[in-house]
């Protein structure tokens, strides 16, 4: 299925969501995407192009993917964004979205015809995954998110953002009954609109490897937060796996353990890879999927592998499907 996600599988995905009934060790990983997602085209040469997700629904033709449930991303509801983002971002984004063509929010944000809704559906994305792991019997799920969006703020769109759809999925939760939320950040730029929504929230804990310095700026060791709940483990330049490693195993894991979270939240962005233009560390597929299954350990402890990954950046289309596909087949051995 070259397209991505055919409808008799969406169909066939959100029966067996039905079907789950109690959390059971068998429940399998969700992917949850929407064909709307490759109408988001903010033009030729912007690093965030729909071959992204093209190339990562053709690496999940593999059989090895055939035990993933699958299903379409709704779009977010009003109370779902409103939880996160002021009233008047919400109207700008309707308002500026075009009907046809492109419109530029910002020099690092661009509306086409299909954006808004494909942005509506990141975030319904990322909400759905958090329904059907807190309490439909997914074992753990991957929202193929586009457009990306850590960097959004509550009050702005930024950095190919829109919806802030880890900060959304976070606070949905714990609307649900979670009471502590644990969001792990391993894209190459440093997710700064999360940590500015959740800075003064004793009860989530946001945790990054990022490069530094690089875009946006902030991320450094010394910002974290109100309630010493940001844990921020910058890299530079040229470093890799066994750097990353390290920033894991000293700074990240222990805090997310020691921090028991209901849920977990992975910002995976695959832009820290050795070929992506838009970084400059050096991670292969195997970091990716290292990160997943030292994460996953702590997980099965602390919240019964409650996990939901939405996709960020990673702009080398071949080597994010490579990246990703490797990040959720750890997350299919849970």
């Amino acid at each position: 299925m070259a397209s991505g996600i055919t409808r008799r599988a969406a169909l066939a995905g959100a029966a067996s969501l039905a079907a789950f009934g109690a959390r059971a060790a068998t429940a399998p990983t969700l992917f949850i995407s929407h064909p709307a997602r490759l109408a988001h085209d903010p033009g030729p040469g912007w690093p965030d192009s729909p071959e992204r997700l093209r190339a990562l629904f053709s690496a999940l033709d593999d059989p090895r993917f055939a035990a993933l449930a699958r299903l379409d991303a709704p779009q977010a509801s009003r109370e779902a964004l409103l939880r996160v983002h002021a009233p008047e971002h919400l109207a700008r984004l309707e308002e500026a979205a075009p009907k046809s063509g492109r419109a530029q929010l910002g020099a690092d944000v661009v509306m086409s015809a299909g954006s808004y809704e494909a942005a509506l559906r990141a975030a319904g994305g990322a909400v759905a995954a958090v329904d059907a792991v807190m309490g439909n019997g997914a074992r753990n799920a991957f929202v193929a998110s586009r457009p990306p969006g850590h960097h959004a703020r509550a009050d702005a769109p930024m950095g190919f953002c829109f919806f802030n759809n880890a900060a959304i999925a976070a606070r949905h939760a714990m609307a649900k009954g979670a009471e502590r939320v644990a969001i792990v950040d391993f894209d190459v730029h440093h997710g700064n609109g999360v940590q500015e929504i959740f800075w003064n929230e004793k009860n989530v804990l946001y945790c990054s490897t990022h490069q530094a310095p690089h875009y946006p700026g902030t991320g450094a060791v010394s910002e974290t937060g109100a309630h010493d709940n940001i844990v921020n483990a910058p890299l530079l330049k040229g470093d890799g796996g066994e750097v990353f490693r390290a920033a894991l195993k000293d700074r990240i894991l222990p805090r997310l353990d020691a921090f028991a979270p209901d849920l977990v939240i992975f910002c995976a962005g695959f832009d820290a890879h050795l070929h992506d233009p838009l970084g400059g560390l050096r991670f292969v597929e195997e970091d990716f999927r290292d990160v997943t299954l030292r994460v996953m350990e702590i997980a099965a402890r602390r919240c019964d592998g409650r996990i939901v990954s939405l996709l960020e950046g990673g702009y080398v289309a071949s080597d994010l499907a490579a990246s990703a596909a490797a990040h959720i087949g750890a997350l299919m051995e849970a």
